[in-house]
């Protein structure tokens, strides 16, 4: 674990003991929103790390924005994790329901003279920030209340005002730590904008401490649930800075971070809702597994050592899995990348495996099945289409020439079934049609065999003729084992015999 000491600057010596310390790590979402992929990935690496190191993985959500956050988005993240695969051994905590922890860390901070009530209105720190943007400054508060006397705390308490509490930051600190993925660190307490806001009291309200913020809420969480590793993104490193200044104050112990690259769309901007589909349930709904999708995220941003191995598991990554392998760029989103891993999974399944996974996209496309007594049925159509797909949703586009006694002709197959000879081809392979028995393969290919030899034709011919009138179209799937699966239905003759009507 970090090891820290006080004084004009903070720096820390990373000790992986792990044979005394067990890893413990989390992923803390905030319910505003979806699962995001970003956030997904971030889970991806703690679940990582912490099944590496036989460690723990803990569920938090922070839902302390009580205006944005939803039931619902917090039910969508619990279902999307699980979907992913990242069970959590602890949790899910919420911080409305720790308020009280909050509270006592913040008398505490008060009690040390670490924190102070600020009385500023609004419209005084929009002032603030105007008279700095003239000077071209940047924006900071100005502190103008760490040093309020008694007599005036409550003369701007009579006036009706409401404080916020901040944390004393120190121009004059330095701030270094040694970051798992990026090295050393520093940050000067000059450039965290003054003292910080760590909760806030509610219009109306009789708190006196009122709603804790972020930094305040996440430090005092990992705390308390002995956090040895925050492993999040790199948008958190200016948070990081001040957060390291507040465990000082509490007199705990910091943990060990590590900041994960950004995921970028193709022109190098941070991944975001104007780029499509950023959430796991659009991910879901477009046909991609859950295990493809975590096999891809675990390649958006770390290396495995066989760099040339792109397909496994979740435990089979958590193995290999270091953050000394995490790139420190930007991870590039990739859709053909995503596409591929998942067709390998697909295209490893069974019929069996993969029939219950399609029937959405069937049934959203209307065909006539019954799931129950056409199981069998539908199992060899996912067998036959299985090693086509790319994503689930394919399923529809790719058997859609396999399901309804009647098909459309393309102009190719319409061309085909008009050239001379073919329908009396054809109308010979519907006479040797057993006219009950369901046709086997070898039954199949003898029947192409003897019309082929009646008639003096090439086979190739007699495919292509049959293939119009089955399909409706000169490619597809397997021409025999779509027969096969028409004459089940007693489609295959409707079919001919609507096509040489």
């Amino acid at each position: 674990m970090a090891n820290f000491r006080l004084g004009t600057s903070l720096h820390y010596n990373i000790d992986y003991r792990k044979d005394f310390v067990t890893v413990r790590v989390r992923i803390a979402p905030s319910p505003t929103g979806n699962l995001h992929i970003g956030t997904a990935r971030t889970a991806v690496f703690n679940w990582l790390f912490a099944h590496h190191h036989q460690g723990q993985f803990i569920l938090r959500v922070e839902d302390t924005d009580q205006e944005r956050s939803r039931q619902e988005y917090t039910d969508n993240i619990q279902s999307g994790l699980a979907w992913l695969g990242l069970t959590w051994d602890e949790g899910p905590f919420f911080q409305t329901q720790r308020l009280d922890l909050y509270r006592q860390a913040i008398q505490t901070l008060l009690d040390k003279g670490f924190a102070y009530r600020c009385y500023c209105t609004p419209e005084e720190l929009e002032q603030m920030r105007a008279a700095q943007k003239a000077q071209n400054q940047a924006p900071r508060y100005d502190n103008r209340h760490r040093h309020l006397t008694e007599e005036q705390r409550q003369g701007l308490e009579a006036e009706g005002r409401k404080p916020v509490i901040r944390f004393i930051i120190d121009d004059d600190r330095e701030i270094v730590w040694h970051d798992l993925v990026r090295g050393n660190l520093t940050w000067k307490g000059s450039d965290l904008g003054g003292d910080m806001v760590i909760a806030r009291i509610p219009e109306n309200s009789e708190q006196s401490f009122g709603q804790p913020l972020y930094n305040l809420a996440v430090v005092v969480d990992d705390m308390d649930m002995k956090i040895t590793h925050v492993i999040r993104g790199e948008d958190h490193i200016a948070n990081t800075a001040k957060q390291i200044l507040l465990y000082e104050a509490l007199g705990a112990t910091v943990p060990d971070f590590a900041h994960t690259p950004l995921i970028l769309n193709q022109e190098g901007r941070k991944l975001s809702k104007r780029d499509g589909v950023t959430s796991i349930d659009d991910f879901r709904q477009m046909g991609f597994l859950p295990q493809a999708l975590a096999n891809y995220m675990t390649l958006l941003g770390w290396t495995p050592p066989d760099s040339t191995q792109e397909i496994f598991t979740l435990s089979e990554a958590a193995q290999q899995f270091s953050l000394e392998r995490v790139n420190k760029a930007g991870a590039k989103f990739d859709w053909d990348k995503l596409d591929w891993i998942n067709s390998q999974y697909l295209h490893k399944m069974s019929g069996a495996e993969l029939v219950d996974l399609l029937v959405p996209y069937w049934q959203e496309a209307g065909y006539p099945i019954n799931v129950d007594s056409d199981r069998p049925w539908l199992e060899q159509i996912a067998t036959l289409i299985g090693p086509s797909l790319t994503r689930l949703s394919d399923a529809a586009k790719e058997s859609v020439l396999l399901f309804g006694e009647t098909v459309n002709y393309s102009d190719e197959a319409t061309a085909q079934m008009e050239q001379e000879g073919v329908k009396e081809v054809l109308q010979a392979v519907l006479e040797k049609i057993p006219p009950s028995s369901q046709l086997t393969e070898e039954e199949a290919k003898d029947i192409l065999k003897q019309v082929t030899k009646t008639f003096k034709v090439k086979k190739g011919l007699v495919m292509r003729s049959l293939r119009a009138g089955f399909m409706g179209e000169l490619h597809g799937p397997d021409l025999i084992q779509s027969w096969l699966i028409l004459n089940q239905k007693g489609w295959d003759k409707s079919r001919l015999t609507h096509g040489l009507s």
